[in-house]
């Protein structure tokens, strides 16, 4: 993929809202994210506007005129099949994953359930809804874990733990950005992550973070974490993990475009993570710096990625006819 492949006609984008903002914790980051995309539809020609969603998406949309829209709120509200079901009702094409799929990849513990019962790999956990549940972590996982809140997104809440009594404080603060909370075996290893576009694997990337792991503060505002475009695995097991991470995301109905993050043990086992089906677009994002590598700078990634909302169009087109 580069820069030369065929492009739509910016007419046939028609009005294209970027939706942004949210209501969830990473309304900050998704704001950078909107803004960023925005001006790259601007540079270009098409005829682009920006829309904070708030708590009521319904009616902001209604006040908008648009033909498309380009999705890029993150977390609960935008993420996790809210949007995309109104979308579906006002008959609004949308870049990224529909309605199950990002309603399933939201909630951590069902997209490893569906893994699971597929024989891909993702480490173990326990979700954890009562305090009986701690001895549970602990008979079940062993330590060290990391508790995680279910429905979040950014590794807000996120806590690496060593002992019980760490377990019940990494819990309660769990709590503070979700009511389900789940402990999960930790993996030591390498972190890797693998944008998805149009179904194919860009570059993979491996991160380094002084850090714990890869948390919020690494992701967005650290100088001191390490991207790694080429990842510096040999070939052909890039392209090993490479189908890995496109199978578990058809796996649990992601189009369009995503983010499958991923660990490598010491033993080189790989450990599916989670799923990103809006991810970050801002200067410290990963799929731009995939794409970078594939030769596709930003403007040409964003408007790619609008394109997929263009197929998913005419894919509903085409059932309807039936």
């Amino acid at each position: 993929m580069n820069d030369a492949d065929t492009q739509l006609p910016v007419h046939d984008f028609g009005r294209v809202a970027v939706t942004m903002g949210g209501i969830a914790a990473e309304r900050d980051i998704s704001l950078k994210s909107g803004q960023a995309v925005l001006s790259a539809l601007l540079e270009q020609g098409i005829d682009a506007f920006g829309v904070d969603i708030d708590s009521n998406p319904i009616e902001t949309l209604q006040q908008c005129e648009f033909d498309r829209v380009f999705n890029i709120v993150h977390g609960r509200g935008g993420e996790d099949g809210i949007l995309q079901a109104v979308l579906e009702a006002m008959n609004k094409p949308y870049t990224g994953t529909g309605v199950l799929g990002s309603a399933l990849t939201m909630d951590k513990y069902k997209t490893k359930l569906c893994w699971l019962a597929n024989q891909l790999p993702t480490p173990d956990c326990v979700v954890m809804k009562t305090a009986d549940d701690i001895r549970k972590v602990t008979a079940q996982l062993g330590y060290p874990v990391i508790v995680k809140p279910v429905r979040e997104g950014s590794s807000l809440g996120m806590s690496k733990v060593d002992s019980e009594q760490q377990l019940q404080e990494a819990w309660r603060l769990a709590l503070k950005y979700d009511d389900q909370v789940m402990a999960e075996q930790w993996i030591t290893g390498e972190e890797y992550t693998v944008a998805i576009l149009d179904n194919q694997a860009l570059p993979m990337i491996r991160l380094e973070t002084p850090n714990l792991f890869y948390d919020y503060q690494a992701k967005y505002f650290s100088d001191s974490t390490r991207y790694h475009c080429p990842c510096g695995l040999a070939e052909q097991e890039e392209e090993k993990l490479q189908t890995l991470a496109l199978q578990a995301s058809v796996l649990v109905d992601v189009s369009g475009w995503c983010r499958v993050d991923l660990l490598i043990d010491e033993q080189a086992n790989p450990w599916l993570i989670e799923v990103n089906t809006v991810p970050g677009m801002t200067d410290h994002s990963l799929v731009p710096m995939a794409a970078r590598q594939a030769g596709i700078e930003f403007n040409t990634l964003v408007r790619r990625i609008l394109q997929t909302s263009v197929h998913s169009e005419q894919q509903s087109e085409v059932i309807q006819s039936w």
